[in-house]
């Protein structure tokens, strides 16, 4: 194995010269054949917002010491500078034609194993606790679904290794040879679709078909795209449903498709939230299948009749219509659908105008019925309509995408009111966490309306586990990313340390837990979830970096699980 590791290496370094050399002589030859623009290396109509040095923990930093375990304690770090909670917000600006702003200077293919690769010393501690992870889950449960860190056993969902192909990219963007070698030769050699066995089409489409889109992306070998497409055949059945909505199941090896066991109805999102994987596999193999089948989609959900443009949680594939009755949420089972109207926008290079208005029409809708503050801090949230129709002041940790989202939208040209409404939800969302004695948020709250209330927060027991979901520190990492304000840096290294004292476990890796207030006794839950590998990590060594070429956002865009895809201009 070591001497194929060797000869594989070998082979990427020369393919990545040849690709680097064949780039700048193209360029060179598009500059001579102008002859106008700027020379090569040269920026032109790019905000250079510089570079964040803080590369040491808050506690070496002679910050606030309040709790010993957690250096930010429950204060506010931001010393009043943007939070327009506090006073008034510093908006990041816009570059010419409402781009989003990113420093790129790069001219050829990112080396995410270049020996002389530089990561801050926080960026080394999230890269420790992935290998730690990564560590057990090999020793215990490769080639597994789902890995379980308490009794070191194993078990399967869909049976195609899940965690591997959901968190290959993750090892390759933090420079992590030996663990990514590992993965694509299991990849190469081990991982088959053709399963008698029924999977969820969402579910696989995000994690599976993502995750191997991504790494192909990222690493240009045709390993990763034979996978997708073979992926991608087998889930085409789905669409052939009485209406223009997916079934919401299907059978790999029999193409057998099907609503789902529970009852009639797919959930909204999970049919809606495909579209960003099929494009881009259309893309890359020049298949039109897939987009053509996710487009129909896209476009009859477009068609349907919205309140503003906030849809009911379920949808049948058989008729094609929303059950009216269902409840209007950001949450569980309709998320996602907001999130990718607007980047199959972004992805689609901004030419799809009719998923910009829906986009646009559901943050109108948001504003209208759903956003509310709490007492008695004022703290932003976005509630639910159930049936409809009644609100509830309910907000899932799933909807904390929505700050990242929303700020990303703002950096695209949409308005201003985007950017404020985002900065507030991110110190919600932050608050879920440090209002916890654990430092770590439940799955579900619920905002105090009452006048004179105490407490923001009511948390119930049933919704106190975590299951170290990635969403808040996904919105944190676009804030910084987009306003270079340290004090999201801050909040996502209090986190971090969170799930190395809670979730962490000597000899096993990590694990969800049952409750958060009580930090006493957490409760494991004997599961590791492969998002806290795919997404929740990522998202937090992608926060700490300091180095402005890695996934630059006018070049990528995340799937649902933080797979990064290209943006296309055509």
């Amino acid at each position: 194995m070591e001497q194929e590791k060797r000869v594989y290496i070998q082979k990427m370094k020369q393919k990545l010269a040849q690709q680097q050399v064949g780039d700048i002589v193209k360029k060179n030859k598009e500059a001579i054949r102008k002859k106008k623009g700027p020379p090569l290396g040269i920026r032109e109509g790019k905000f250079d917002r510089g570079v964040d040095g803080d590369q040491l923990p808050p506690e070496e930093k002679g910050q606030l010491v309040r709790d010993e375990r957690f250096p930010n304690g429950n204060e506010d770090e931001d010393n009043d500078r943007d939070d327009s909670v506090d006073g008034n917000l510093n908006l990041p600006p816009k570059s010419a034609g409402d781009d989003v702003i990113v420093d790129q200077t790069s001219s050829g293919p990112y080396d995410y194993f270049d020996p002389k690769r530089q990561y801050t010393e926080k960026q080394k501690a999230v890269q420790d606790a992935f290998k730690f992870a990564w560590k057990y889950y090999k020793q215990y449960a490769w080639g597994h679904d789902e890995y379980h860190p308490i009794s070191k056993s194993h078990s399967e969902w869909f049976g195609v290794g899940l965690t591997i192909v959901d968190s290959i990219d993750t090892a390759i963007i933090m420079g992590l040879k030996d663990e990514y070698l590992d993965a694509r030769e299991w990849v190469d050699k081990s991982l088959t679709f053709d399963k008698d066995k029924d999977v969820n089409l969402f579910e696989i489409t995000i994690r599976a078909l993502g995750g191997l889109l991504s790494a192909y992306h990222l690493t240009n070998d045709e390993v990763f795209k034979n996978k997708a497409k073979d992926l991608g055949d087998r889930l085409l059945p789905c669409f052939k449903s009485p209406s223009n909505v997916p079934f919401s199941d299907v059978n790999l090896k029999t193409g057998h498709a099907h609503a789902p066991r529970w009852g009639p109805d797919s959930s909204t999102s999970e049919v809606t939230t495909i579209q960003l994987e099929f494009r881009d596999l259309s893309r890359i193999t020049n298949d039109n299948r897939y987009e053509h089948a996710v487009n129909v989609v896209s476009e009859h959900v477009h068609n349907l009749p919205k309140k503003d443009g906030l849809v009911p949680i379920f949808i049948n594939a058989n008729t094609g219509s929303f059950r009216s009755s269902a409840t209007i949420t950001f949450g569980a089972r309709g998320d996602s659908y907001y999130e990718y109207l607007l980047k199959q926008w972004v992805q689609t290079g901004k030419k799809k105008d009719y998923l910009k208005k829906d986009y646009l029409d559901a943050i109108e809708g948001v504003k209208n019925h759903l956003l509310k503050e709490s007492e008695p801090n004022k703290l932003l949230y976005i509630g639910e309509l159930l049936g409809g129709r009644t609100f509830s002041p309910k907000m899932d940790h799933l909807v904390c995408f929505m700050p990242g989202t929303m700020a990303l939208g703002y950096q695209n040209g949409l308005p201003k009111d985007h950017m404020d409404i985002a900065t507030k939800l991110a110190r919600t969302c932050y608050e879920m966490y440090n209002k916890m004695p654990t430092k770590l948020s439940p799955e579900i709250v619920y905002f105090n309306q009452a006048p004179g209330s105490s407490d923001d927060l009511i948390v119930k027991p049933l919704d106190s586990h975590n299951l170290l979901r990635p969403e808040t520190v996904e919105s944190l990492f676009y804030m910084y990313r987009f306003t270079k304000d340290k004090k999201y840096r801050d909040w996502g290294w209090q986190i971090f340390m969170a799930f190395m004292k809670y979730t962490k476990i000597e000899g096993g890796g990590f694990s969800s837990i049952n409750n958060v207030k009580s930090p006493g006794n957490p409760g494991f839950k004997d599961k590791l979830e492969s998002f806290f590998l795919a997404e929740t990590l990522k998202y937090l060594f992608l926060l700490f970096s300091d180095d402005p070429q890695l996934i630059p956002l006018d070049k990528y865009v995340f799937n649902s699980e933080a797979h990064p895809m290209p943006i296309y201009n055509e």
